[in-house]
């Protein structure tokens, strides 16, 4: 069996081939004939497919000119059909010889599906009601030497998709809709924003410090000035500098890089849009962002209740307010602002197995709480204030509480909308919290900010009462299209390199004494250097048979896979088991491996153990790894099996 599907799939492999041959052929022929398309240099388009069908009454009988790609042709005879795809749509062209002449019929009938075409004719309906053009010429514009996905599967596989999004927008027009719709919304943000006088600014992507949020930023060297230099994390720290320069109202959208995983609703380059408004405070911010969101939902969805995964969401009502510990309270029954100091803090997190690091204050626990009890319970749109002043370095203080600081974050289906403050503008205060900030970098913290002595001058020059926040477009643009990763709505996401493995390879070949760490990333990928391997001793007790045939091995696909926020151990696994039901399975492996490396590899998973919470998530069964110690420390592989093993086989 296992050589007949060999052959089968050496036949497509020739198959494909020979096609490929026969459409250079085609290319080499027309050259030969003063025909090369890639000689053109412009063709003048007066109408778009849906603006023919839109109009089509007063377009009827017209000459017009289109252009776009053959996405399906039938030839009979003496007359052909073809459908041509443009940027609106698609529209049937029908092309006969007598029309357009028989030496140009004879070059169509030759022309493949996913050439570019030129057509000009006269608007007509079918006998059937399609609404059609009449060919009355018909001009080559570019040969496509390579072959489109099949029509009726199209192109599905996800990580084709993500790589080849130029095929993935010919293929599924519903992904071209979705970034369509994505430059909408930024377009309609600079109205909205415009209405209120704000000014689009530009501030630097290599900066000398990045700061302004709680990320590992990207390093590189910049060699003019011998300088190493950092990937923003952030707008904030420049766009507050225009602040005190008296530009009262700034925004920025532009592109902010973050050293971290990938994961459903994270990328490291991803588009911030961050504004300041000088003489107003969080309060004028949660009015901005409601009527923004409200704004966007009427222009872009037309309406402002819309659908994210079959759950109805209304912009529309006013959103609804609460502070942190209010919402802790009401979800995880404990009321912190009678919580007396970090112990008895850390003292409750042991009891409701919250993990924290020891550094961690109250103000940290307050916040671990609330990511565990509280987030995934907001689905409506909801501010959330008021949160400790230890996780919110650059906000103002509460007045009525110095242990807190006017900020809010938006919630909406569970997610961290935007982030908002009332600005820290006082330089004493701001030095401070830079130096706790220092400390805590230094106690391990790789996401601390750090001081920035020319950040602090401006603000000893002088910064007005301000309100800012930052908004994350592309989660956004997910909820207004309804999609259901970032990946979908970013043209072209982050992606291991497909040759990254063979790196991999030949770097440990030349390097076989590397860290652990490096070899243990992948198994296909690494050589051991077994003399500093040591594995645990075998078992002396016996397992009865009966008892191990209990256990369920069950090979399965893993299709996502994401950090858990807060936990540097855990990564969650959506796994293809071979049943209808998606499995879930949290495993510690985050140190060996990052989500992306993961996702689409085939892997055996014990599928019968009984379901735990891990970090307020259910794991349903356990992934199998091996583990050994390599030089002193602890190796770790996960078992990959051959991806020809369908998802759902029972290991024996």
């Amino acid at each position: 069996m296992g050589e007949a599907q060999n052959q089968n799939q050496n036949k497509q492999t020739q198959d494909l081939n020979q096609l490929l041959k026969v459409r250079r052929e085609k290319l080499a022929a027309l050259q030969e004939n003063g025909k090369d398309p890639f000689q053109l240099t412009k063709y003048d388009v007066t109408h778009h497919s849906k603006e023919i069908k839109d109009h089509f009454e007063e377009l009827n009988g017209t000459e017009v000119s289109i252009a776009g790609r053959m996405m399906f042709k039938r030839v009979m005879g003496k007359a052909s059909f073809c459908n041509i795809q443009d940027l609106q749509g698609s529209i049937q062209v029908y092309v006969a010889r007598d029309s357009i002449g028989e030496e140009p019929y004879a070059d169509f009938k030759k022309y493949d599906v996913g050439d570019i075409l030129g057509i000009t004719g006269k608007v007509f309906e079918t006998k059937t009601g399609e609404k059609s053009v009449h060919a009355e010429t018909v001009t080559l514009l570019s040969k496509s030497l390579q072959i489109l996905p099949e029509k009726y599967h199209g192109l599905t596989d996800t990580d084709t998709r993500y790589r080849q999004r130029y095929v993935d927008l010919i293929m599924n027009p519903e992904v071209k809709e979705t970034f369509i719709k994505r430059s909408q919304i930024i377009k309609e943000i600079r109205n909205f924003l415009a209405g209120r006088d704000f000014m689009e600014v530009e501030t630097p992507m290599l900066v000398s410090n990045a700061g302004g949020a709680a990320a590992r930023p990207f390093e590189t060297h910049y060699n003019a000035l011998d300088e190493d230099v950092k990937l923003r994390i952030s707008l904030e720290l420049y766009l507050k500098r225009l602040i005190v320069g008296g530009l009262e109202r700034v925004y920025e959208i532009g592109r902010v890089f973050r050293n971290e995983g990938v994961d459903t609703r994270h990328n490291p380059e991803f588009t911030l849009m961050e504004l300041y408004q000088a003489y107003t405070d969080y309060e004028g911010m949660m009015e901005l962002t409601e009527s923004m969101f409200r704004y966007l939902a009427e222009k872009v969805c037309g309406t402002t209740t819309i659908s994210y995964n079959g759950i109805e969401i209304d912009l529309g009502k006013p959103f609804e307010r609460t502070t942190m510990t209010d919402c802790i309270k009401k979800y995880a029954g404990i009321d912190f602002d009678e919580v007396k100091g970090d112990e008895e803090a850390k003292e409750l997190a042991k009891e409701h197995h919250i993990e924290y690091e020891e550094r961690h204050t109250k103000g940290d626990i307050v916040n671990l709480f609330f990511e565990e009890y509280c987030e995934k319970n907001l689905i409506q749109p909801t501010f959330v204030m008021d949160h400790p002043i230890a996780i919110s370095p650059l906000t103002k203080k509460k007045p009525s509480d110095p242990e807190k600081v006017e900020r809010f974050e938006l919630f909406i289906n569970t997610w961290e909308m935007c982030n908002a403050y009332s600005e820290l503008n006082d330089p004493i205060d701001q030095r401070e919290r830079f130096a706790a900030q220092d400390a805590a970098f230094e106690a391990g913290d790789e996401e601390a900010n750090h001081t920035d002595e020319d950040f602090l001058n401006a603000l000893e020059i002088g910064m007005p009462p301000t309100g800012g926040i930052g908004y994350g477009i592309d989660r956004l643009v997910m909820l207004l299209t309804d999609s259901p990763a970032i990946r979908d709505v970013l043209l072209f996401p982050t992606m291991k390199s497909l040759d990254a493995d063979k790196k991999a390879s030949k770097t440990s070949e030349a390097a076989p004494a590397a860290s652990v760490q490096t070899a243990s990333v992948s198994a296909e990928s690494v050589q051991l250097d077994f003399s500093k391997v040591k594995i645990e001793p075998l078992f002396e007790e016996y397992v009865d048979f009966d008892t191990f045939a209990k256990s369920d091995f069950r090979v399965v696909k893993i299709e996502a896979c994401e950090a858990v926020p807060k936990s540097k151990k855990l990564l969650t696994f959506t796994l293809n088991d071979g049943t209808d039901k998606k499995r879930t399975i949290l495993s510690g492996i985050h140190e060996y491996y990052e989500p992306e490396q993961l996702v689409g590899k085939t892997c055996v998973a014990i599928t019968n153990l009984p379901t735990r919470m891990m970090m307020g998530i259910p794991s349903e069964g356990m992934l199998i790894s091996a583990v050994y110690e390599y030089d002193g420390h602890e190796g770790l592989n996960l078992l990959m099996l051959d991806d020809a093993i369908p998802a759902g086989a029972k290991l024996y």
